[in-house]
């Protein structure tokens, strides 16, 4: 496996490839590595699509919940096809290079991904914040309109804020080419420039820091707000409130501390810990959501688990018929 970077200091011809570093040779245990990644990718893709379809396709679930979930489901699936494909080839590689042009790519849709993620779920809370605590004129401050803007907001602010990102990082004069980690990142490329990136890392905290504090500033006020209307209201309120908040905060929470791994090892030297469990606390950050979000929803929200359960049952039943029909 290459060690370094085979360009001089201070030259000034683009950067053709990257070296990632934090691949190790597993051996024996490659081929049960990239049997459970492939499961895992398998079953992430299955679970997403058949949300996803489930929403579209019913009619029943067309309100604006749903179709945020559709949003958030569709999200996955966008980051999860720059990755999972790609660890899966390099899993069985013994040369862990990438071209420029794809690891850019790679780092547009991932940081693409958590920025749609987010806002995503802002999103969401300001929904829930208007079903409970405004019922009786939720259809009217939540109108198709809106809903359709605060769906298509964080994808086109995504695509922009991190086109932005990458064509300020692609045009550096880089010193090395090793990236330290088993994906393309931005941040460890930006730390290799030749020269002083003060711009590019102002234009990145404050695009950080914005779309950080934006979205929780929102999600803040909105579950303040709910939290208040469910203290001052009978039990029946708070039920509700519980069931239709609950997977929204167990989504939110896993993505928190999934984003926390991801700004601490960016940020901090981590070499002190296990390479094992540094790559997964940077694996974390785009394995959880993908598989964690479909599971939970699909398994807490009544309509999509009865409209799901229906489905599988209609599909072995027709199985049945289909298998009796041949025995005959």
């Amino acid at each position: 496996m290459p060690g370094q970077s085979p360009f001089r200091r201070h030259n000034s011809t683009p950067v053709q490839f990257f070296v990632l570093s934090a691949y190790s040779h597993p051996g024996s245990l490659r081929w049960l590595f990239f049997c459970v990644l492939l499961l895992l990718y398998v079953l992430m893709l299955f679970s997403n699509i058949l949300l996803i379809v489930v929403i579209v396709v019913n009619r029943s679930l067309h309100e604006p919940m749903y179709m945020f979930l559709c949003s958030l489901f569709l999200n996955e699936l966008y980051g999860s096809v720059a990755l999972f494909p790609f660890l899966l080839v390099h899993i069985l590689r013994d040369s862990h290079i990438v071209p420029a042009p794809f690891c850019f790519f790679q780092i547009y849709v991932l940081h693409g991904y958590g920025t749609v993620e987010l806002f995503t779920l802002a999103s969401m809370s300001y929904d829930r914040y208007v079903a409970i605590c405004h019922p009786l004129h939720y259809k009217s401050l939540m109108s198709r309109t809106k809903m359709a803007a605060l769906i298509l907001f964080p994808w086109m602010y995504a695509l922009l804020m991190t086109g932005i990102t990458i064509s300020l990082s692609s045009s550096l004069e880089l010193c090395n080419n090793v990236i330290d980690k088993v994906y393309c990142d931005n941040y460890p490329i930006v730390k290799q420039a030749c020269y002083d990136t003060s711009i590019i890392n102002i234009y990145g905290i404050v695009g950080t820091f914005t779309t950080i504090v934006f979205s929780f500033v929102t999600i803040l006020y909105t579950y303040a707000r709910i939290l208040r209307v469910c203290w001052c209201s009978p039990g029946q309120t708070w039920h509700r409130a519980v069931n239709t908040c609950a997977p929204h905060l167990a989504s939110l929470l896993n993505f928190i501390v999934a984003g926390f791994f991801e700004i601490i090892q960016g940020r901090f030297d981590m070499s002190h810990l296990p390479k094992i469990l540094r790559i997964f606390l940077s694996l974390y950050f785009l394995l959880c959501q993908p598989l964690f979000n479909p599971l939970i929803y699909g398994l807490v929200l009544t309509k999509i688990r009865l409209i799901c359960k229906a489905l599988l049952c209609k599909y072995i039943e027709k199985g049945l018929c289909l298998r009796s029909k041949r025995q005959k």
